[in-house]
């Protein structure tokens, strides 16, 4: 039995060794620095958004001990990500693992490097789940939980498997009470979007709506038994332009159903942008289609 705790001692160890190669300090606010997770060899590095509380004179911790400048590339609020690239070349890049294997009950590791050398937590996966939005409005591929503590400095820095690939880049910000980890697709699509833009761009119709029963008809008509109802629109919006009008159902954006405001927030991706798109409405009863130029939320 010694032989066994023993030899799984070891093995956690050096997973942290090797996993720990890709991980730095974040030094981008007035109290306990925070952690981050090298993204690519030239500097690249991805982090929580919480923790980047100023714009100017961030420092990054390299695992060799050096401390370089780095520049905020982009931030997106609604997912608690941020990417920072350091002026440093010929980085060690983490290695990165899809989720999918993953399992509750499987082991973890979370890394954190909030002062010079690399920290580490052994927990579980307690949670699996489905993409999900958070209350910010950002969209979340799976909800992926542990029973890990996350000390002081961990947020931004990643969940590894036991091979030390990294699975995600944890953080406390998002729910309240709860430790979660934004997996690898997240990451992956955030990221180029940040680095792209600058920003993560999302579609906007400039309209309120709130969820709303079909008429029985229409339910069996079309297939589903809610719409969105409009309270609101701008006059001035991409919906207002278009012609759609304070009264109308929304059924169906771009021959897609939408039955809840949920539906609506994850057709209006950036790829929508400035693209005119079929917006299918129920209009005194009768269904009617409009062309809507999807605008860019500010």
């Amino acid at each position: 039995m010694a032989d066994v705790l023993r030899n799984l001692s070891d093995a956690l160890a050096a997973t942290v060794a090797t996993a720990g190669a890709g991980v730095v300090r974040v030094e981008a606010r007035g109290r306990i620095p925070a952690s981050g997770i090298l993204w690519s060899p030239d500097g690249v590095i991805v982090t929580a958004h919480h923790v980047v509380e100023r714009e100017e004179n961030i420092g990054v911790g390299l695992p060799d001990g050096q401390t370089v400048a780095a520049a905020l590339v982009g931030r997106d609020p609604t997912t608690d990500l941020a990417v920072l690239r350091a002026d440093a070349k010929g980085l060690t890049q983490a290695a990165v693992a899809e989720p999918d294997s993953l399992r509750v009950g499987h082991l973890a590791l979370a890394l954190g490097r909030p002062g010079q050398t690399v920290q580490a937590t052994l927990g579980i996966v307690s949670a699996l789940g489905e993409e999900w939005r958070t209350p910010a409005g950002g969209q979340v591929d799976a909800y992926l939980q542990t029973d890990l503590v996350m000390y002081p400095g961990f947020s931004g820095g990643p969940l590894v498997d036991v091979s030390g690939r990294v699975l995600g880049l944890n953080t406390s910000a998002l729910l309240r009470g709860i430790s979660l980890t934004l997996p690898t697709p997240t990451l992956r699509r955030v990221v180029e979007a940040l680095l792209t833009h600058g920003r993560v761009r999302r579609g906007y119709l400039g309209v309120g709506a709130q969820g709303v029963r079909l008429p029985a008809a229409l339910e069996q008509q079309l297939g589903q038994e809610t719409g969105l109802l409009l309270i609101s629109v701008e006059p001035d919006g991409p919906a207002g332009q278009a012609g759609l009008l304070l009264g109308d159902t929304i059924i169906a954006l771009d021959s897609q159903p939408v039955r809840h405001m949920d539906d609506l927030l994850a057709l209006l991706g950036g790829e929508r942008v400035g693209v005119s798109t079929p917006v299918r409405i129920v209009r005194g009863g009768v269904v009617q289609e409009l062309q809507v130029t999807i605008g860019e939320r500010s």
